[in-house]
C-alpha cells in the first residue's frame, strides 16, 4: 500500500497522446495493481494510460490536469476514497467516464459508487480482455452493470420514490429512448436505431432525467428495468 510521500507520477516520458486512443487514468493505492493494469492496457492499440494516482485527492487533481476519457478508480483507498473522489470529479464538470474497479462486492459499496456517478463497475478479478472491453464500453457512453450490481441497485430502489408515477409523463419517443438506454446503447447507437440526430437523442435523455427526477443514465437504466421497459 502506498505510504504518504511515496506517490509516483508515472506518466512516463514516452506519452504519445495518439489521436483516437482512449486516454485512461489509473487511480489505486496499490502500486502493484496500477503496474499490472498499466502493463496490460498499454498493449491495447486503442487505449493509452496517461497517468496514475495513489489516492482520491490525487485522482481528482490528475483528472483535472490530464483530462482523461476514462478514469479507472478503486473504491477503498486511504484518505479520500473512490466514492468521494467520484463525486468531486462529477461536481467539477469533468466529462471523464469513471469505471469503478474493486475487490469489494457489498451493496454498501456498489450503490454509493453508482449513485455518485460511476459509469460502470467491475471487479479486480475481471478477465483482462473483459476489462479492456469495459473501458471501451463506458467510453462509448454505455452504462456497464454486472447482474449482481444491477440487482443491488434494484433492491435499493435507486431512483425510486420521486420517480414513482412519473413514467406516464414520458412521451412515446422518450420511452423508446429510455428502453434503449436500459439496453446499454450509447447516444450514437440510439440515434441510428431511431433514425434521428444525436443532438435530438441528447435532448430526449435530458428530458427523461428531468421528468423522472433522476441524476444520470445509470439511474435511468435501472428505472427502465424496474418498470419493464428494457428488452
Amino acid at each position: 500500500m502506498a505510504e504518504a510521500g511515496e506517490k509516483q507520477r508515472t506518466d512516463g516520458p514516452d506519452r504519445t497522446d495518439v489521436p483516437g486512443r482512449i486516454r485512461v487514468l489509473l487511480v489505486d493505492d496499490h502500486q502493484v495493481v496500477r503496474r499490472g493494469l498499466r502493463t496490460f492496457l498499454e498493449v491495447q492499440d486503442d487505449i493509452e494510460v496517461v497517468g496514475e494516482a495513489a489516492d482520491g485527492d490525487e485522482g481528482v487533481a490528475r483528472t483535472a490536469e490530464l483530462v482523461p476519457d476514462v478514469v479507472l478508480m478503486d473504491v477503498k483507498m486511504p484518505g479520500t476514497d473512490g466514492i468521494e473522489a467520484l463525486r468531486r470529479i462529477r461536481e467539477s464538470g469533468s466529462a471523464a467516464r469513471v469505471l469503478v474497479i474493486t475487490s469489494f462486492t457489498e451493496q454498501r459499496t456498489v450503490v454509493p459508487a453508482l449513485r455518485a456517478g460511476a459509469a460502470g463497475y467491475v471487479y479486480k478479478d475481471v478477465d483482462p480482455e473483459a476489462l479492456a472491453k469495459a473501458i471501451r464500453s463506458v467510453h462509448a457512453g454505455h452504462v456497464l452493470l454486472q447482474p449482481d450490481v444491477a440487482g443491488a441497485l434494484l433492491a435499493q430502489e435507486v431512483g425510486g420514490g420521486p420517480a414513482q408515477g412519473r413514467g406516464t409523463t414520458l412521451t412515446e419517443r422518450e420511452r423508446e429512448v429510455l428502453a434503449l438506454i436500459a439496453d446499454g446503447r450509447s447516444n450514437r447507437e440510439i440515434a441510428r436505431a431511431l433514425v434521428v440526430s444525436e443532438k435530438t437523442v441528447k435532448t430526449h435523455v435530458s428530458n427523461i432525467l428531468m421528468k423522472l427526477d433522476l441524476a444520470d443514465r445509470t439511474q435511468a437504466a435501472l428505472w427502465a428495468v424496474r418498470h419493464g421497459l428494457s428488452g
